[in-house]
This record gives structure tokens, C-alpha cells and sequence, in this order.
């Protein structure tokens, strides 16, 4: 035993030895002599807008729960979490979870290369207005998020463990980087051109979508500060925002299966159908529609039958069918009605299943669009914001919402008449001041189908429309529609201070916790 003692005291100490000699040569071979040292800023731009449209976290919050909660989709499948308030937290944190370590990551160094070269003015804050739209539907999702340091973990350590801010905090500090963006913009500057994958390069619309932006944050803190609300709406809409559908911002993504280069929400997973098998319109939608001879009802839904078998679709408008929320494959039976039941073997072919034309890879990730742009106008123009005519704002926002449809396919086009009859029916100008908020509500929810999280901020923020809740028993938290979702799960341990100083100033991470613009429907 000794001999062997003394054998690996000589053995440790030559090894010790031999490491202090070559420790320099030791952390050499740490150094890709490959590796490439600078990048040009704009390839991460590209990248990062890609992946704001990723498949694994705009299935989870956008569809299974987000597009439910809202009641524009319906589904029997459990994992469709937001149909009956169930709680999955690999689909609640999804978005945080990707976006945080990966999209705004990539936006935030960006920013930090560039931001000192006036050459790199337009990618600078290109990049600035998407880390802000994305942080924006972060924090409408969630509440109070990381947002100064949010990204920033290769500037310096400290950024590692990122401070929660109270939202009020996060939405001013939005503001103010979003004017700053939008007023950088040069002509001077090295411009954006293919690397840039929703305007290519014009930089007037850039500066339309950050104004259109900054309305939309205007009108979501409209009700718990409303002179702040006013002064930014107003002094976006006199900058100027969108002026047509020629102005939507939306991510182009290329045809077919090309890894990153394709929208997430119609991603190969959808396309063999198994969302349509899963999923249906919702009959709170479709009701809605049928209520108010709603043109876009066979553009929303391809009908009903097998959507893998075209030979069996029943694409007759008075023949179609929502599928209710709330039910499961056991009991959606006693929802179909009478005298339909047998044309299908698979109970769930019986409803309306979503329109496969709207489902390819390289169809538009919509950001925000004109439409949503007339129609908080419209609001604008009822609280005395702005000048002109609320219905007028009204009129143009609901047919550039069903205009807009052609983008995703030309078979979409509505002839103009059946548009100028439909907006007639609505009855805007004849109804009370209430009366046009629930017909604006009404017609957002519309507009932003398939943008359900925006769909769902709105709803929340203004109560319309008017949603029952669905009834089950195994609802994680009660029979309620989520007022936000559950932070991703690792922050629990991984930043458990500032997880623990936000949900301590929030009042929990539950669903039924209200964030501060909610003041509640």
C-alpha cells in the first residue's frame, strides 16, 4: 500500500507539473482557429425574424391555447390545453422559454453591435422594433418580464440572471425604444434589403409598423392610463401608420420545408392534416358568422369531412357545423346535431374543419395589420382622440380585414358588394357608443384569427366578444378563460429571486392573476 501511495504521489505531482508547463497551451486548444469572428449583423436580423414565426412555441400559446381560449378553434384533444383551461407547462412557458433564449437573443446582440455605427442605422432598429414586438406579446402573455437585460447575457454576467420589471415600467420603456427606433431609420444608412424578410428594405414601412405598433400598445393600456394611452396613440397616428394592405407587416417565409424559412403555426406537423383531424371551428365563431351573413365563413372554414379525402368534403355554407368548446372525444357524440351524425364514421368529421389553403408553410406570419390599424382608429375616434369619422375608420378596418385574405391565397377574394352589404349589416352608425365598441371588439376578434394571441390581449382588455366559459371538471384552475399564462417552469430555479420578487408583486403565476393593463371583463 505504501508502495503504491508513493507510486501515485510521483504520478499526480509529474501530472501537475506537466499541466502548469502547458497551460497556456491547454486553453489554445480552446480556440476554433476556424471559427468565424465577426458576422454581419443583418444574418442574425434574418434569423431572428424567421423564428419569431417558430413552430414549437406558436403551436403551443398561439394555437392549442390562445386560438382555443378565445373560442375562434375547438378540439377534443386534451392537449389542446386552452379548450378547457387545462395546464401543460412545457406548452404555458413555451413561448418564454424559446423567445427569451433564442429570439431575443439574437435581436439584443444585434443591437449591441451595432449601436454604435451610424452605418448600421437601419438594421439597428429593424431589429430594435422586433425585440420590442416580441417583448410585447411576452409581456401581455405573462405579465412582468426581463426586458432591459433581457438578451444581453454576452454584454456582461450580470445580465445572466435577468431582473423581473413591473409591466407598467416594461411598457414605457417600449415606447420610448420604439420612437427612438422608428426616428433612426436613415436613407443614408446601409440598407436592409433581402435580409430583410417583411419589408426588404423599405424603411417608410418600418417606421408605419413601428407607429402601428405604438397604437396597439396605446389602446392595450388604454383603461389603467389613459392620458399616457392618448398622448402615444395620438402622436403615432400623426407620425403615420398604416395606410393599406400593402402596408401589413408579416414575416414571407419560402415554400416548402426549408428548416427555419417556413411559418411555425403551418409547420409539417399541421400539414399532414393531424390539425385538422384535432381541431375545428369553433361554433362560438361560426355562430357569429352565420349571425351576421359574415363573408369570410367559407374562406375561415374548407368545409366539413375528411381533410386528408377532398372526395368527402361538404363545402355548401348552410351545411357547415362549429364544433363546441368544452367537449371531449367521449362526449362531443351528443353534440352533433340530429340527422348529421351518420354521414361521418369519425364523430369529429361531423364539424367544420379549418381551410387547408391557409395552412402551408409559406403562407404570411401576420405581426399586425391595416385592418387592426382602422379599427383602433375607430376606438380612437369614439374616446376623442382623433379627428374623423369612427364609422368610417370602422368601415375601412373590416374590409381591409377581409380584403386581406387574398395574401394567403387568391381564391380568397370577396366581391365588393358582398363586403359594402355586410359592413351595412353591422349597423355601426345607428348603434349607441357601447353598441360600436362591442361591433369594434367583434370585428378585431375577426381580424386577428389565426393571431390568436393578439386576439385573446384585446378580449381581455375590452370584454368582446361576449364568451361563455367552457365547463369541465379537470379545468386546472376553474371554469374561467385565462387571464395570462404560467411562467416557464425553469425560472423557478434557475432565477429564483427575481421569479419570486414578480410573482410576489403580481399577486401569483396562476391563470386567473391579472396583469396590470387587465382591469378586467
Amino acid at each position: 500500500m505504501r508502495i503504491l501511495n508513493k507510486m501515485t504521489g510521483l504520478m499526480l505531482a509529474s501530472l501537475l507539473f506537466a499541466t502548469s508547463c502547458s497551460e497556456q497551451d491547454l486553453l489554445d486548444l480552446n480556440i476554433n482557429q476556424n471559427a468565424v469572428e465577426d458576422i454581419d449583423m443583418q444574418y442574425l436580423f434574418s434569423l431572428g425574424t424567421l423564428r419569431i414565426g417558430g413552430e414549437y412555441e406558436n403551436t403551443r400559446a398561439n394555437m392549442l391555447y390562445a386560438a382555443t381560449m378565445i373560442q375562434h378553434t375547438a378540439s377534443t384533444a386534451g392537449y389542446f390545453s386552452g379548450d378547457k383551461y387545462f395546464y401543460s407547462a412545457q406548452y404555458s412557458g413555451a413561448y418564454m422559454e424559446r423567445h427569451f433564449t433564442d429570439v431575443i437573443r439574437l435581436f439584443s446582440e444585434v443591437i449591441r453591435k451595432t449601436a454604435e455605427d451610424p452605418n448600421e442605422a437601419n438594421v439597428n432598429a429593424a431589429a430594435t422594433i422586433l425585440r420590442v414586438f416580441d417583448l410585447h406579446r411576452m409581456t401581455d402573455m405573462y405579465g412582468d418580464i426581463p426586458y432591459t437585460q433581457a438578451g444581453y447575457g454576452l454584454e456582461s454576467e450580470e445580465n445572466w440572471f435577468p431582473t423581473y420589471e413591473p409591466q407598467k415600467d416594461v411598457y414605457y420603456k417600449m415606447i420610448d425604444d420604439l420612437r427612438a427606433a422608428r426616428d433612426k431609420f436613415s436613407a443614408s444608412a446601409r440598407g436592409l434589403g433581402a435580409q430583410d424578410f417583411i419589408y426588404f428594405g423599405d424603411i417608410a414601412k418600418w417606421r408605419k409598423f413601428a407607429n402601428s405598433l405604438l397604437m396597439r400598445m396605446a389602446m392595450r393600456i388604454s383603461n389603467v392610463d389613459p392620458s399616457k394611452a392618448q398622448e402615444v396613440f395620438t402622436e403615432a397616428f400623426n407620425d403615420g401608420a398604416f395606410g393599406s394592405n400593402d402596408d401589413i407587416a408579416y414575416i414571407h417565409y419560402a415554400p416548402g420545408p426549408q428548416g427555419v424559412n417556413r411559418n411555425g403555426l403551418n409547420d409539417g406537423y399541421w400539414n399532414t392534416y393531424k390539425y385538422s383531424r384535432d381541431c375545428k371551428i369553433s361554433q362560438t365563431f361560426l355562430d357569429w358568422m352565420d349571425a351576421n351573413n359574415d363573408p369570410r365563413k367559407m374562406i375561415v372554414t374548407g368545409g366539413i369531412g375528411n381533410p386528408e379525402d377532398a372526395s368527402t368534403w361538404i363545402i355548401d355554407p348552410a351545411e357547415q357545423i362549429g364544433m363546441p368548446n368544452g367537449y371531449n372525444s367521449t362526449n362531443i357524440v351528443d353534440a352533433v346535431p340530429a340527422g348529421t351524425l351518420d354521414r361521418f364514421s369519425t364523430v369529429q368529421q361531423n364539424f367544420s374543419m379549418l381551410n387547408l389553403k391557409y395552412l402551408d408553410w409559406e403562407d404570411p406570419y401576420y405581426l399586425i395589420s391595416y385592418a387592426e390599424v382602422e379599427l383602433m382608429k375607430a376606438e380612437a375616434a369614439l374616446n376623442g382622440w382623433i379627428g374623423g369619422s369612427a364609422e368610417q375608420y370602422f368601415n375601412a378596418g373590416v374590409a381591409a380585414a377581409i380584403n386581406a385574405w387574398v395574401i394567403f391565397d387568391p381564391s380568397f377574394a370577396v366581391p365588393a358588394e358582398d363586403i359594402d352589404a355586410y359592413i351595412a349589416g353591422r349597423g355601426f352608425g345607428a348603434a349607441s357608443d357601447e353598441g360600436k365598441r362591442q361591433l369594434i371588439g367583434e370585428e378585431y376578434w375577426a381580424a386577428t384569427y389565426l393571431n390568436d394571441i393578439e386576439s385573446w390581449s384585446n378580449w381581455r382588455r375590452t370584454g368582446y366578444p361576449e364568451l361563455s366559459p367552457t365547463q369541465d371538471p379537470n379545468a386546472f384552475e376553474g371554469n374561467f378563460i385565462p387571464r395570462r399564462l404560467r411562467y416557464w417552469e425553469s425560472e423557478i430555479g434557475s432565477n429564483p429571486d427575481n421569479y419570486q420578487a414578480a410573482i410576489s408583486r403580481m399577486g401569483g403565476d396562476l391563470f386567473a392573476t391579472r396583469i396590470w393593463w387587465d382591469g378586467g371583463n
